[in-house]
């Protein structure tokens, strides 16, 4: 008799390659149509007007909503592990921590009447 553990059938193994590419991220922007999600992903710099998009993930609304919940699942254990992630770094809301990107009209540019 085999006495190896049984994998689950439905468990998907993954390997990360020498070529995955890394990058980092301190600024998303989210947008929507009915069938899919954007997800652009810059790096924004004190002092440089322009955000660089680094990476576009487009996803559908049932993966954007899986990778909603994963995200807020690991957020949770990470607080509980570390504490509460503080937004406002401990001053209460400050000016220019949160945004509404529908202040700033299509694609960034414009401004509000």
């Amino acid at each position: 008799m085999d006495n190896q553990p049984k994998q689950p059938q439905n468990q998907l193994q993954l390997e990360l390659n020498q070529n995955t590419k890394t990058s980092y991220s301190n600024l998303a922007i989210i947008s929507h149509s009915r069938s899919e999600f954007i997800l652009d992903f810059a790096a924004t710099l004190p002092g440089l007007p322009k955000a660089l998009i680094g990476d576009r993930i487009i996803m559908s609304p049932e993966h954007a909503k899986r990778l909603m919940n994963a995200l807020f699942d690991n957020v949770s254990k990470y607080e509980a592990q570390f504490g509460v992630i503080d937004l406002a770094g401990g001053k209460g809301p400050q000016p220019g921590t949160t945004f509404n990107l529908g202040d700033f009209g299509p694609l960034g540019g414009g401004s509000k009447s």
